[in-house]
């Protein structure tokens, strides 16, 4: 079961092996160091490369507003002997009980499931009580659609998406999986 986090609302989750949790100032020179990585950048959509100074900082404080439309999780391995950042995950409020999520984990973490264990735990947890949730992948990364496909997602169809970090716009798989609110 959800706990309550103090920080702003935002609920925390135990998983047998990390804890998913609000971020804290303190995860800024980890997150910084990851996301600066440009293989990161590239799997994402909004995340520039290089990125620039005092934007990770800029997304915590967006993370921590209680007017935020978007919650977003460390996954912090420490309270089971890991690294305190080893990726990070985030659930957008949509209209009509719906939400999208997005994800990435550090380098030195793929292919160890770390994203799929996440992605699961948030689908469990459901903390926006979401009806439907989508997520999409670019479609040079297989590995993502793989996570999602894992997770549960059903294919929806093919898209398009601007990657800030690649200054493009790109093809997208998009995938959608119906929850019980």
């Amino acid at each position: 079961m959800p706990d309550k986090a103090a920080a702003n609302d935002q609920v925390s989750f135990e998983t047998d092996r990390f804890t998913l949790r609000p971020l804290r100032r303190s995860d800024a020179g980890l997150v910084a160091m990851y996301a600066g990585d440009e293989r990161i950048a590239r799997g994402t959509r909004a995340m520039p490369h290089p990125l620039p100074p005092g934007a990770v900082e800029a997304m915590i404080d967006r993370a921590s507003d209680p007017e935020r439309s978007e919650d977003m999780w460390i996954l912090d391995g420490t309270a089971q002997g890991g690294a305190e950042a080893l990726g990070l995950i985030s659930l957008e409020r949509m209209d009509r009980d719906q939400s999208e999520i997005y994800y990435w984990i550090a380098p030195a973490f793929w292919n160890t499931g770390l994203a799929t264990a996440a992605v699961k735990a948030i689908l469990a947890a459901n903390p926006h009580g979401s009806k439907r949730i989508f997520a999409e992948a670019f479609q040079d990364n297989p590995q993502s659609a793989r996570v999602l496909t894992n997770a549960g997602f059903d294919y929806l169809g093919d898209a398009e998406a601007f990657s800030v970090s690649r200054q493009a716009v790109l093809p997208t798989w998009t995938y959608t999986i119906k929850l019980e609110a």
